[in-house]
C-alpha cells in the first residue's frame, strides 16, 4: 500500500503523515504531524487538520474546516464549511452536521451558513444529527443516533429526538452519580450554571 505525502502551500511538507492513496488532498491544506487519513476521503482547500488525527473511510471535510489534535473522525461523515473541531473530539459512524438552517435545492445560500462548533473532548455518538448554528460542549457525550437543536453544556450526556440530557459524563467516558463524582477515575465535579459542570481540582 503506497502512501502519498501531502503538500500544503501553507506548512511543509509533514513526513509523518499517512494518505491512503484512494484518498484526495487538495492544495491549501496544512495536515499535522501523526494524522492518517484513510479509504475514499476528501480533504478540501482551506482546511485545517490538528496532528494525530484519524480520519476514516469516505470522510469529506470542508473546504476552511478546523480540526483541532488528536481527533477521530469515523466512517462516512461529511464536516461541512462552518463546522469547527477542537482537540480530541470523536464523530461516530455516519455523525451528521449541517450547515444551513433552511436549505433550497434552487436557492444558493451559502453566504448564510451558520457556525458549529464542538469542544474539546466531545463525543459524537454513531448517526446523531447536530443541527447547524449551536456548540456542543467539552466532554459532552450525544448518544447514537440523536438529533441535536440547541447547545448542549460542558459533560452533559444527550439522547433522543430531539436531544434531551439524560444526565452527566466524565472526561473519561463514564456516567457520573448523584453527587457527579466518578466511580472509574475518582474525578468530582461541580454544577458550573453557565456552561454545565467543571472539574473539582
Amino acid at each position: 500500500m503506497a502512501d502519498k505525502r501531502t503538500e500544503s502551500t501553507h506548512e511543509p511538507q509533514t513526513q509523518d503523515v499517512f494518505v491512503h492513496e484512494s484518498s484526495y488532498v487538495d492544495d491549501h491544506v496544512t495536515i499535522g504531524a501523526g494524522t492518517r487519513i484513510w479509504h475514499f476521503s476528501h480533504i478540501m482547500s482551506g482546511c485545517v487538520l490538528g496532528q494525530d488525527c484519524n480520519i476514516g473511510q469516505n470522510v469529506v471535510i470542508g473546504p476552511e474546516v478546523s480540526i483541532g489534535n488528536r481527533c477521530r473522525i469515523q466512517n462516512n461523515v461529511s464536516v461541512y464549511k462552518g463546522v469547527t473541531l477542537e482537540d480530541e473530539v470523536f464523530c461516530g459512524p455516519s455523525a451528521v452536521f449541517t450547515n444551513v438552517i433552511n436549505p433550497r435545492s434552487h436557492i444558493p445560500r451559502m453566504g448564510q451558513l451558520r457556525q458549529t462548533l464542538v469542544r474539546k473532548g466531545a463525543t459524537l455518538g454513531a448517526n446523531c444529527t447536530v443541527v447547524c448554528g449551536i456548540s456542543i460542549g467539552r466532554y459532552a457525550f450525544i448518544g447514537a443516533g440523536a438529533v441535536v437543536t440547541v447547545d448542549v453544556p460542558d459533560h452533559s450526556l444527550v439522547v433522543g429526538n430531539p436531544a434531551r440530557q439524560k444526565g452527566w459524563v466524565c472526561a473519561c467516558g463514564e456516567h457520573l452519580d448523584d453527587a457527579l463524582s466518578c466511580a472509574a477515575c475518582k474525578a468530582r465535579y461541580y454544577e458550573n450554571q453557565s456552561r454545565g459542570l467543571a472539574r473539582i481540582d
